[in-house]
């Protein structure tokens, strides 16, 4: 009796030692980190709006594994906003490009507006290339988030010009008309990156994948006057600019790279409670996940990351359905608070295991490229 009476007690006061003390297992796998050699380049590649559900529908909707499955390291983040426990694509994005929560609609700035580093801006000043690509315009939240400092994600005019001031290396995606057709002041910013050396290219001469850009300069591509199609009706370029920036920034800067790649409109199809919208993107996303995991493995393995900023839409496939025959619903078009998947693949890629605060994914890419904190 007696022995049982110490064993009950016993238990909780193990438990807590456990939790308090650093497992053996735990400080191996830091010291391993450690003495891993360092990430050179990163791709990030976010799935605005892929949730579990939108990854489960691309997975029973296609033969054959996801790029996804190919990840051996998976975590996941709370994506909570400053100001809401639902996040939007701005606070989001704004976490992983800045490591701070902050306000829905803010692009680059903290709580009180004012702006915050991004891991693309640290990465230019450490000599290293740097590029966006989006299915968006180049303007819209996520992108916007990791290259401005505005207060709201509304004054795309505003980010355009960002594209001026910082040196950035590449960018693909929508939103010419925030460059060329601009209300606020009648600038050309078109106009203006060529005449400081860039390549620019437009939809309107030109389809991306018939373009072989040199690395000597920097170059854009502007995929649509505003937002581009959808892939169902047409859009393409997405995996094949993710497999041309990978090469082309490899090739700008001996330091390495940084790379973001957004498939945003996987978030759209659950604003438009479009089962096969959601699903067209999702499995367009995966191609372009495909292509960085094979451009890392041919090319000395960067970090790749793969992650979402809000999972919307409470997009669910219900009771009766089958590969052939998905039966989903959505119960709102808004976001949800649900903890959000990462999948990551060396070098350092066991960094991103574990259930984390949004805000890590900025903090764990600095500590897998080895840069001091």
């Amino acid at each position: 009796m007696g022995f049982g009476f110490s064993f009950r007690f016993w238990l909780p006061g193990l438990a807590l030692l456990t939790a308090c003390s650093p497992s053996p297992n735990k400080q191996i796998q830091r010291e391993n980190i450690q003495q891993s050699a360092p990430a050179k380049n990163v791709i990030l590649l976010i799935g605005d709006g892929m949730g579990l559900a939108q990854i489960s529908a691309a997975l029973y909707s296609q033969d054959g594994p996801l790029a996804l499955e190919r990840f051996p390291i998976t975590g996941a983040h709370k994506p909570y906003a400053s100001n809401d426990l639902i996040t939007d694509s701005a606070a989001g994005a704004t976490a992983f490009s800045a490591g701070v929560k902050t306000y829905n609609g803010a692009v680059g700035v903290d709580t009180d507006s004012m702006p915050v580093t991004t891991i693309l801006e640290e990465a230019e000043e450490r000599g290293l290339a740097t590029g966006l690509v989006a299915t968006s315009s180049i303007t819209h939240a996520t992108p916007a988030a990791f290259i401005a400092h505005v207060k709201s994600r509304k004054q795309m005019e505003d980010i355009a010009l960002f594209f001026l001031e910082t040196e950035i290396d590449l960018f693909v995606g929508g939103g010419l008309r925030y460059f060329s057709d601009r209300s606020q002041d009648e600038r050309n910013l078109v106009d203006e990156l060529r005449e400081k050396g860039w390549q620019v290219y437009t939809h309107l001469d030109h389809e991306l994948e018939e373009l072989e850009p040199g690395t000597s300069s920097n170059f854009a591509y502007f995929s649509a006057n505003d937002q581009p199609l959808p892939r169902s009706q047409g859009r393409i370029h997405l995996p094949h600019a993710t497999q041309m920036a990978s090469a082309f920034l490899k090739a700008h800067s001996e330091e390495g790279f940084f790379l973001m790649v957004e498939g945003a409109q996987i978030d759209w199809g659950g604003h438009a409670h479009a089962s096969d919208y959601i699903v067209s993107e999702m499995l367009d996303f995966d191609r372009a996940v495909a292509e960085a995991l094979d451009f890392a493995q041919a090319e000395g393995q960067p970090l790749v990351l793969v992650t979402a900023d809000t999972a919307p839409g409470g997009y669910a496939l219900n009771p009766g359905s089958t590969p052939d025959s998905l039966i989903t619903g959505l119960t709102t078009t808004d976001p949800q608070a649900h903890p959000v998947t990462v999948f990551a693949k060396r070098p350092r890629a066991e960094l991103f295991s574990g259930i984390y605060e949004n805000t890590e994914i900025y903090h764990r890419m600095r500590k897998a490229l080895a840069w001091q904190e």
